[in-house]
């Protein structure tokens, strides 16, 4: 598992604020996780953009959930997965304020020590994102779930961009994973198969034209 993460956060070291350590930042967040249920606790993760439509994690339950003083934004520089250093593209964020409807996955106890690993591989290999336990409604009560929130102060949040900024970014920026404007089709495409309604990101795709948005 430590030489697959290597590899894994490779493309992001020159990428990496200061003091953001993804490994330590690991530790500490599931350090948390064995104080609140131990080695023998399902691990929940709540999922409002791209773990939505593609998990690439093994789960024995999800459900549609709301999490409360956090919305989502297409917010975030990306460099690597949707844009370049050179022409930058965009990904969601949960920032605070309002609400966000998303998803929450249940991942059983057995298999949360290999899930962990694939989350941090996958969401923090620069350590950009903070994580946090964020309450989530399910058929079974309230549970704290996982969840990778953004700072208004890291480097990476965009600030507010201006509409032409957008229409730039949609027709140019892509990356290793694809493009911005595929990325945030599929997110709304997704988000409206759940029932959820983002008229945000509905507006947003209209500025590239999006017949769809």
């Amino acid at each position: 598992m430590p030489s697959e993460r290597a590899s894994a956060f490779a493309p992001y070291v020159a990428l990496r604020p200061p003091g953001r350590d993804p490994e330590r930042l690991l530790a500490r967040t599931h350090a948390h996780w064995l104080r609140r249920g131990g080695p023998q606790a399902d691990l929940w993760v709540f999922g409002y953009a791209s773990l939505i439509w593609r998990p690439d994690f093994d789960f024995t339950e999800r459900h549609a959930t709301r999490v409360h003083g956090w919305h989502r934004a297409l917010a975030m520089w990306s460099r690597v997965n949707r844009g370049t250093p050179e022409q930058p593209g965009l990904v969601f964020a949960l920032l605070p304020g309002g609400s966000c409807q998303g998803v929450v996955y249940r991942v059983p106890a057995a298999h949360a020590e290999t899930v962990w690993g694939t989350l941090w591989a996958r969401e923090m290999p620069s350590g950009v994102y903070d994580p946090r336990w964020l309450p989530c409604a399910t058929p079974h009560g309230r549970v704290e779930a996982l969840a990778f929130t953004l700072s208004r102060r890291s480097p990476a949040f965009t600030g507010e961009l201006a509409p032409e900024q957008y229409r730039h970014i949609f027709r140019h920026a892509s990356g290793r994973y694809g493009s911005t404007l595929d990325y945030a089709r599929q997110t709304l495409q997704t988000l409206r198969a759940h029932g959820i309604h983002d008229r945000r990101l509905g507006a947003l795709l209209a500025l590239a034209g999006d017949p769809d948005a």
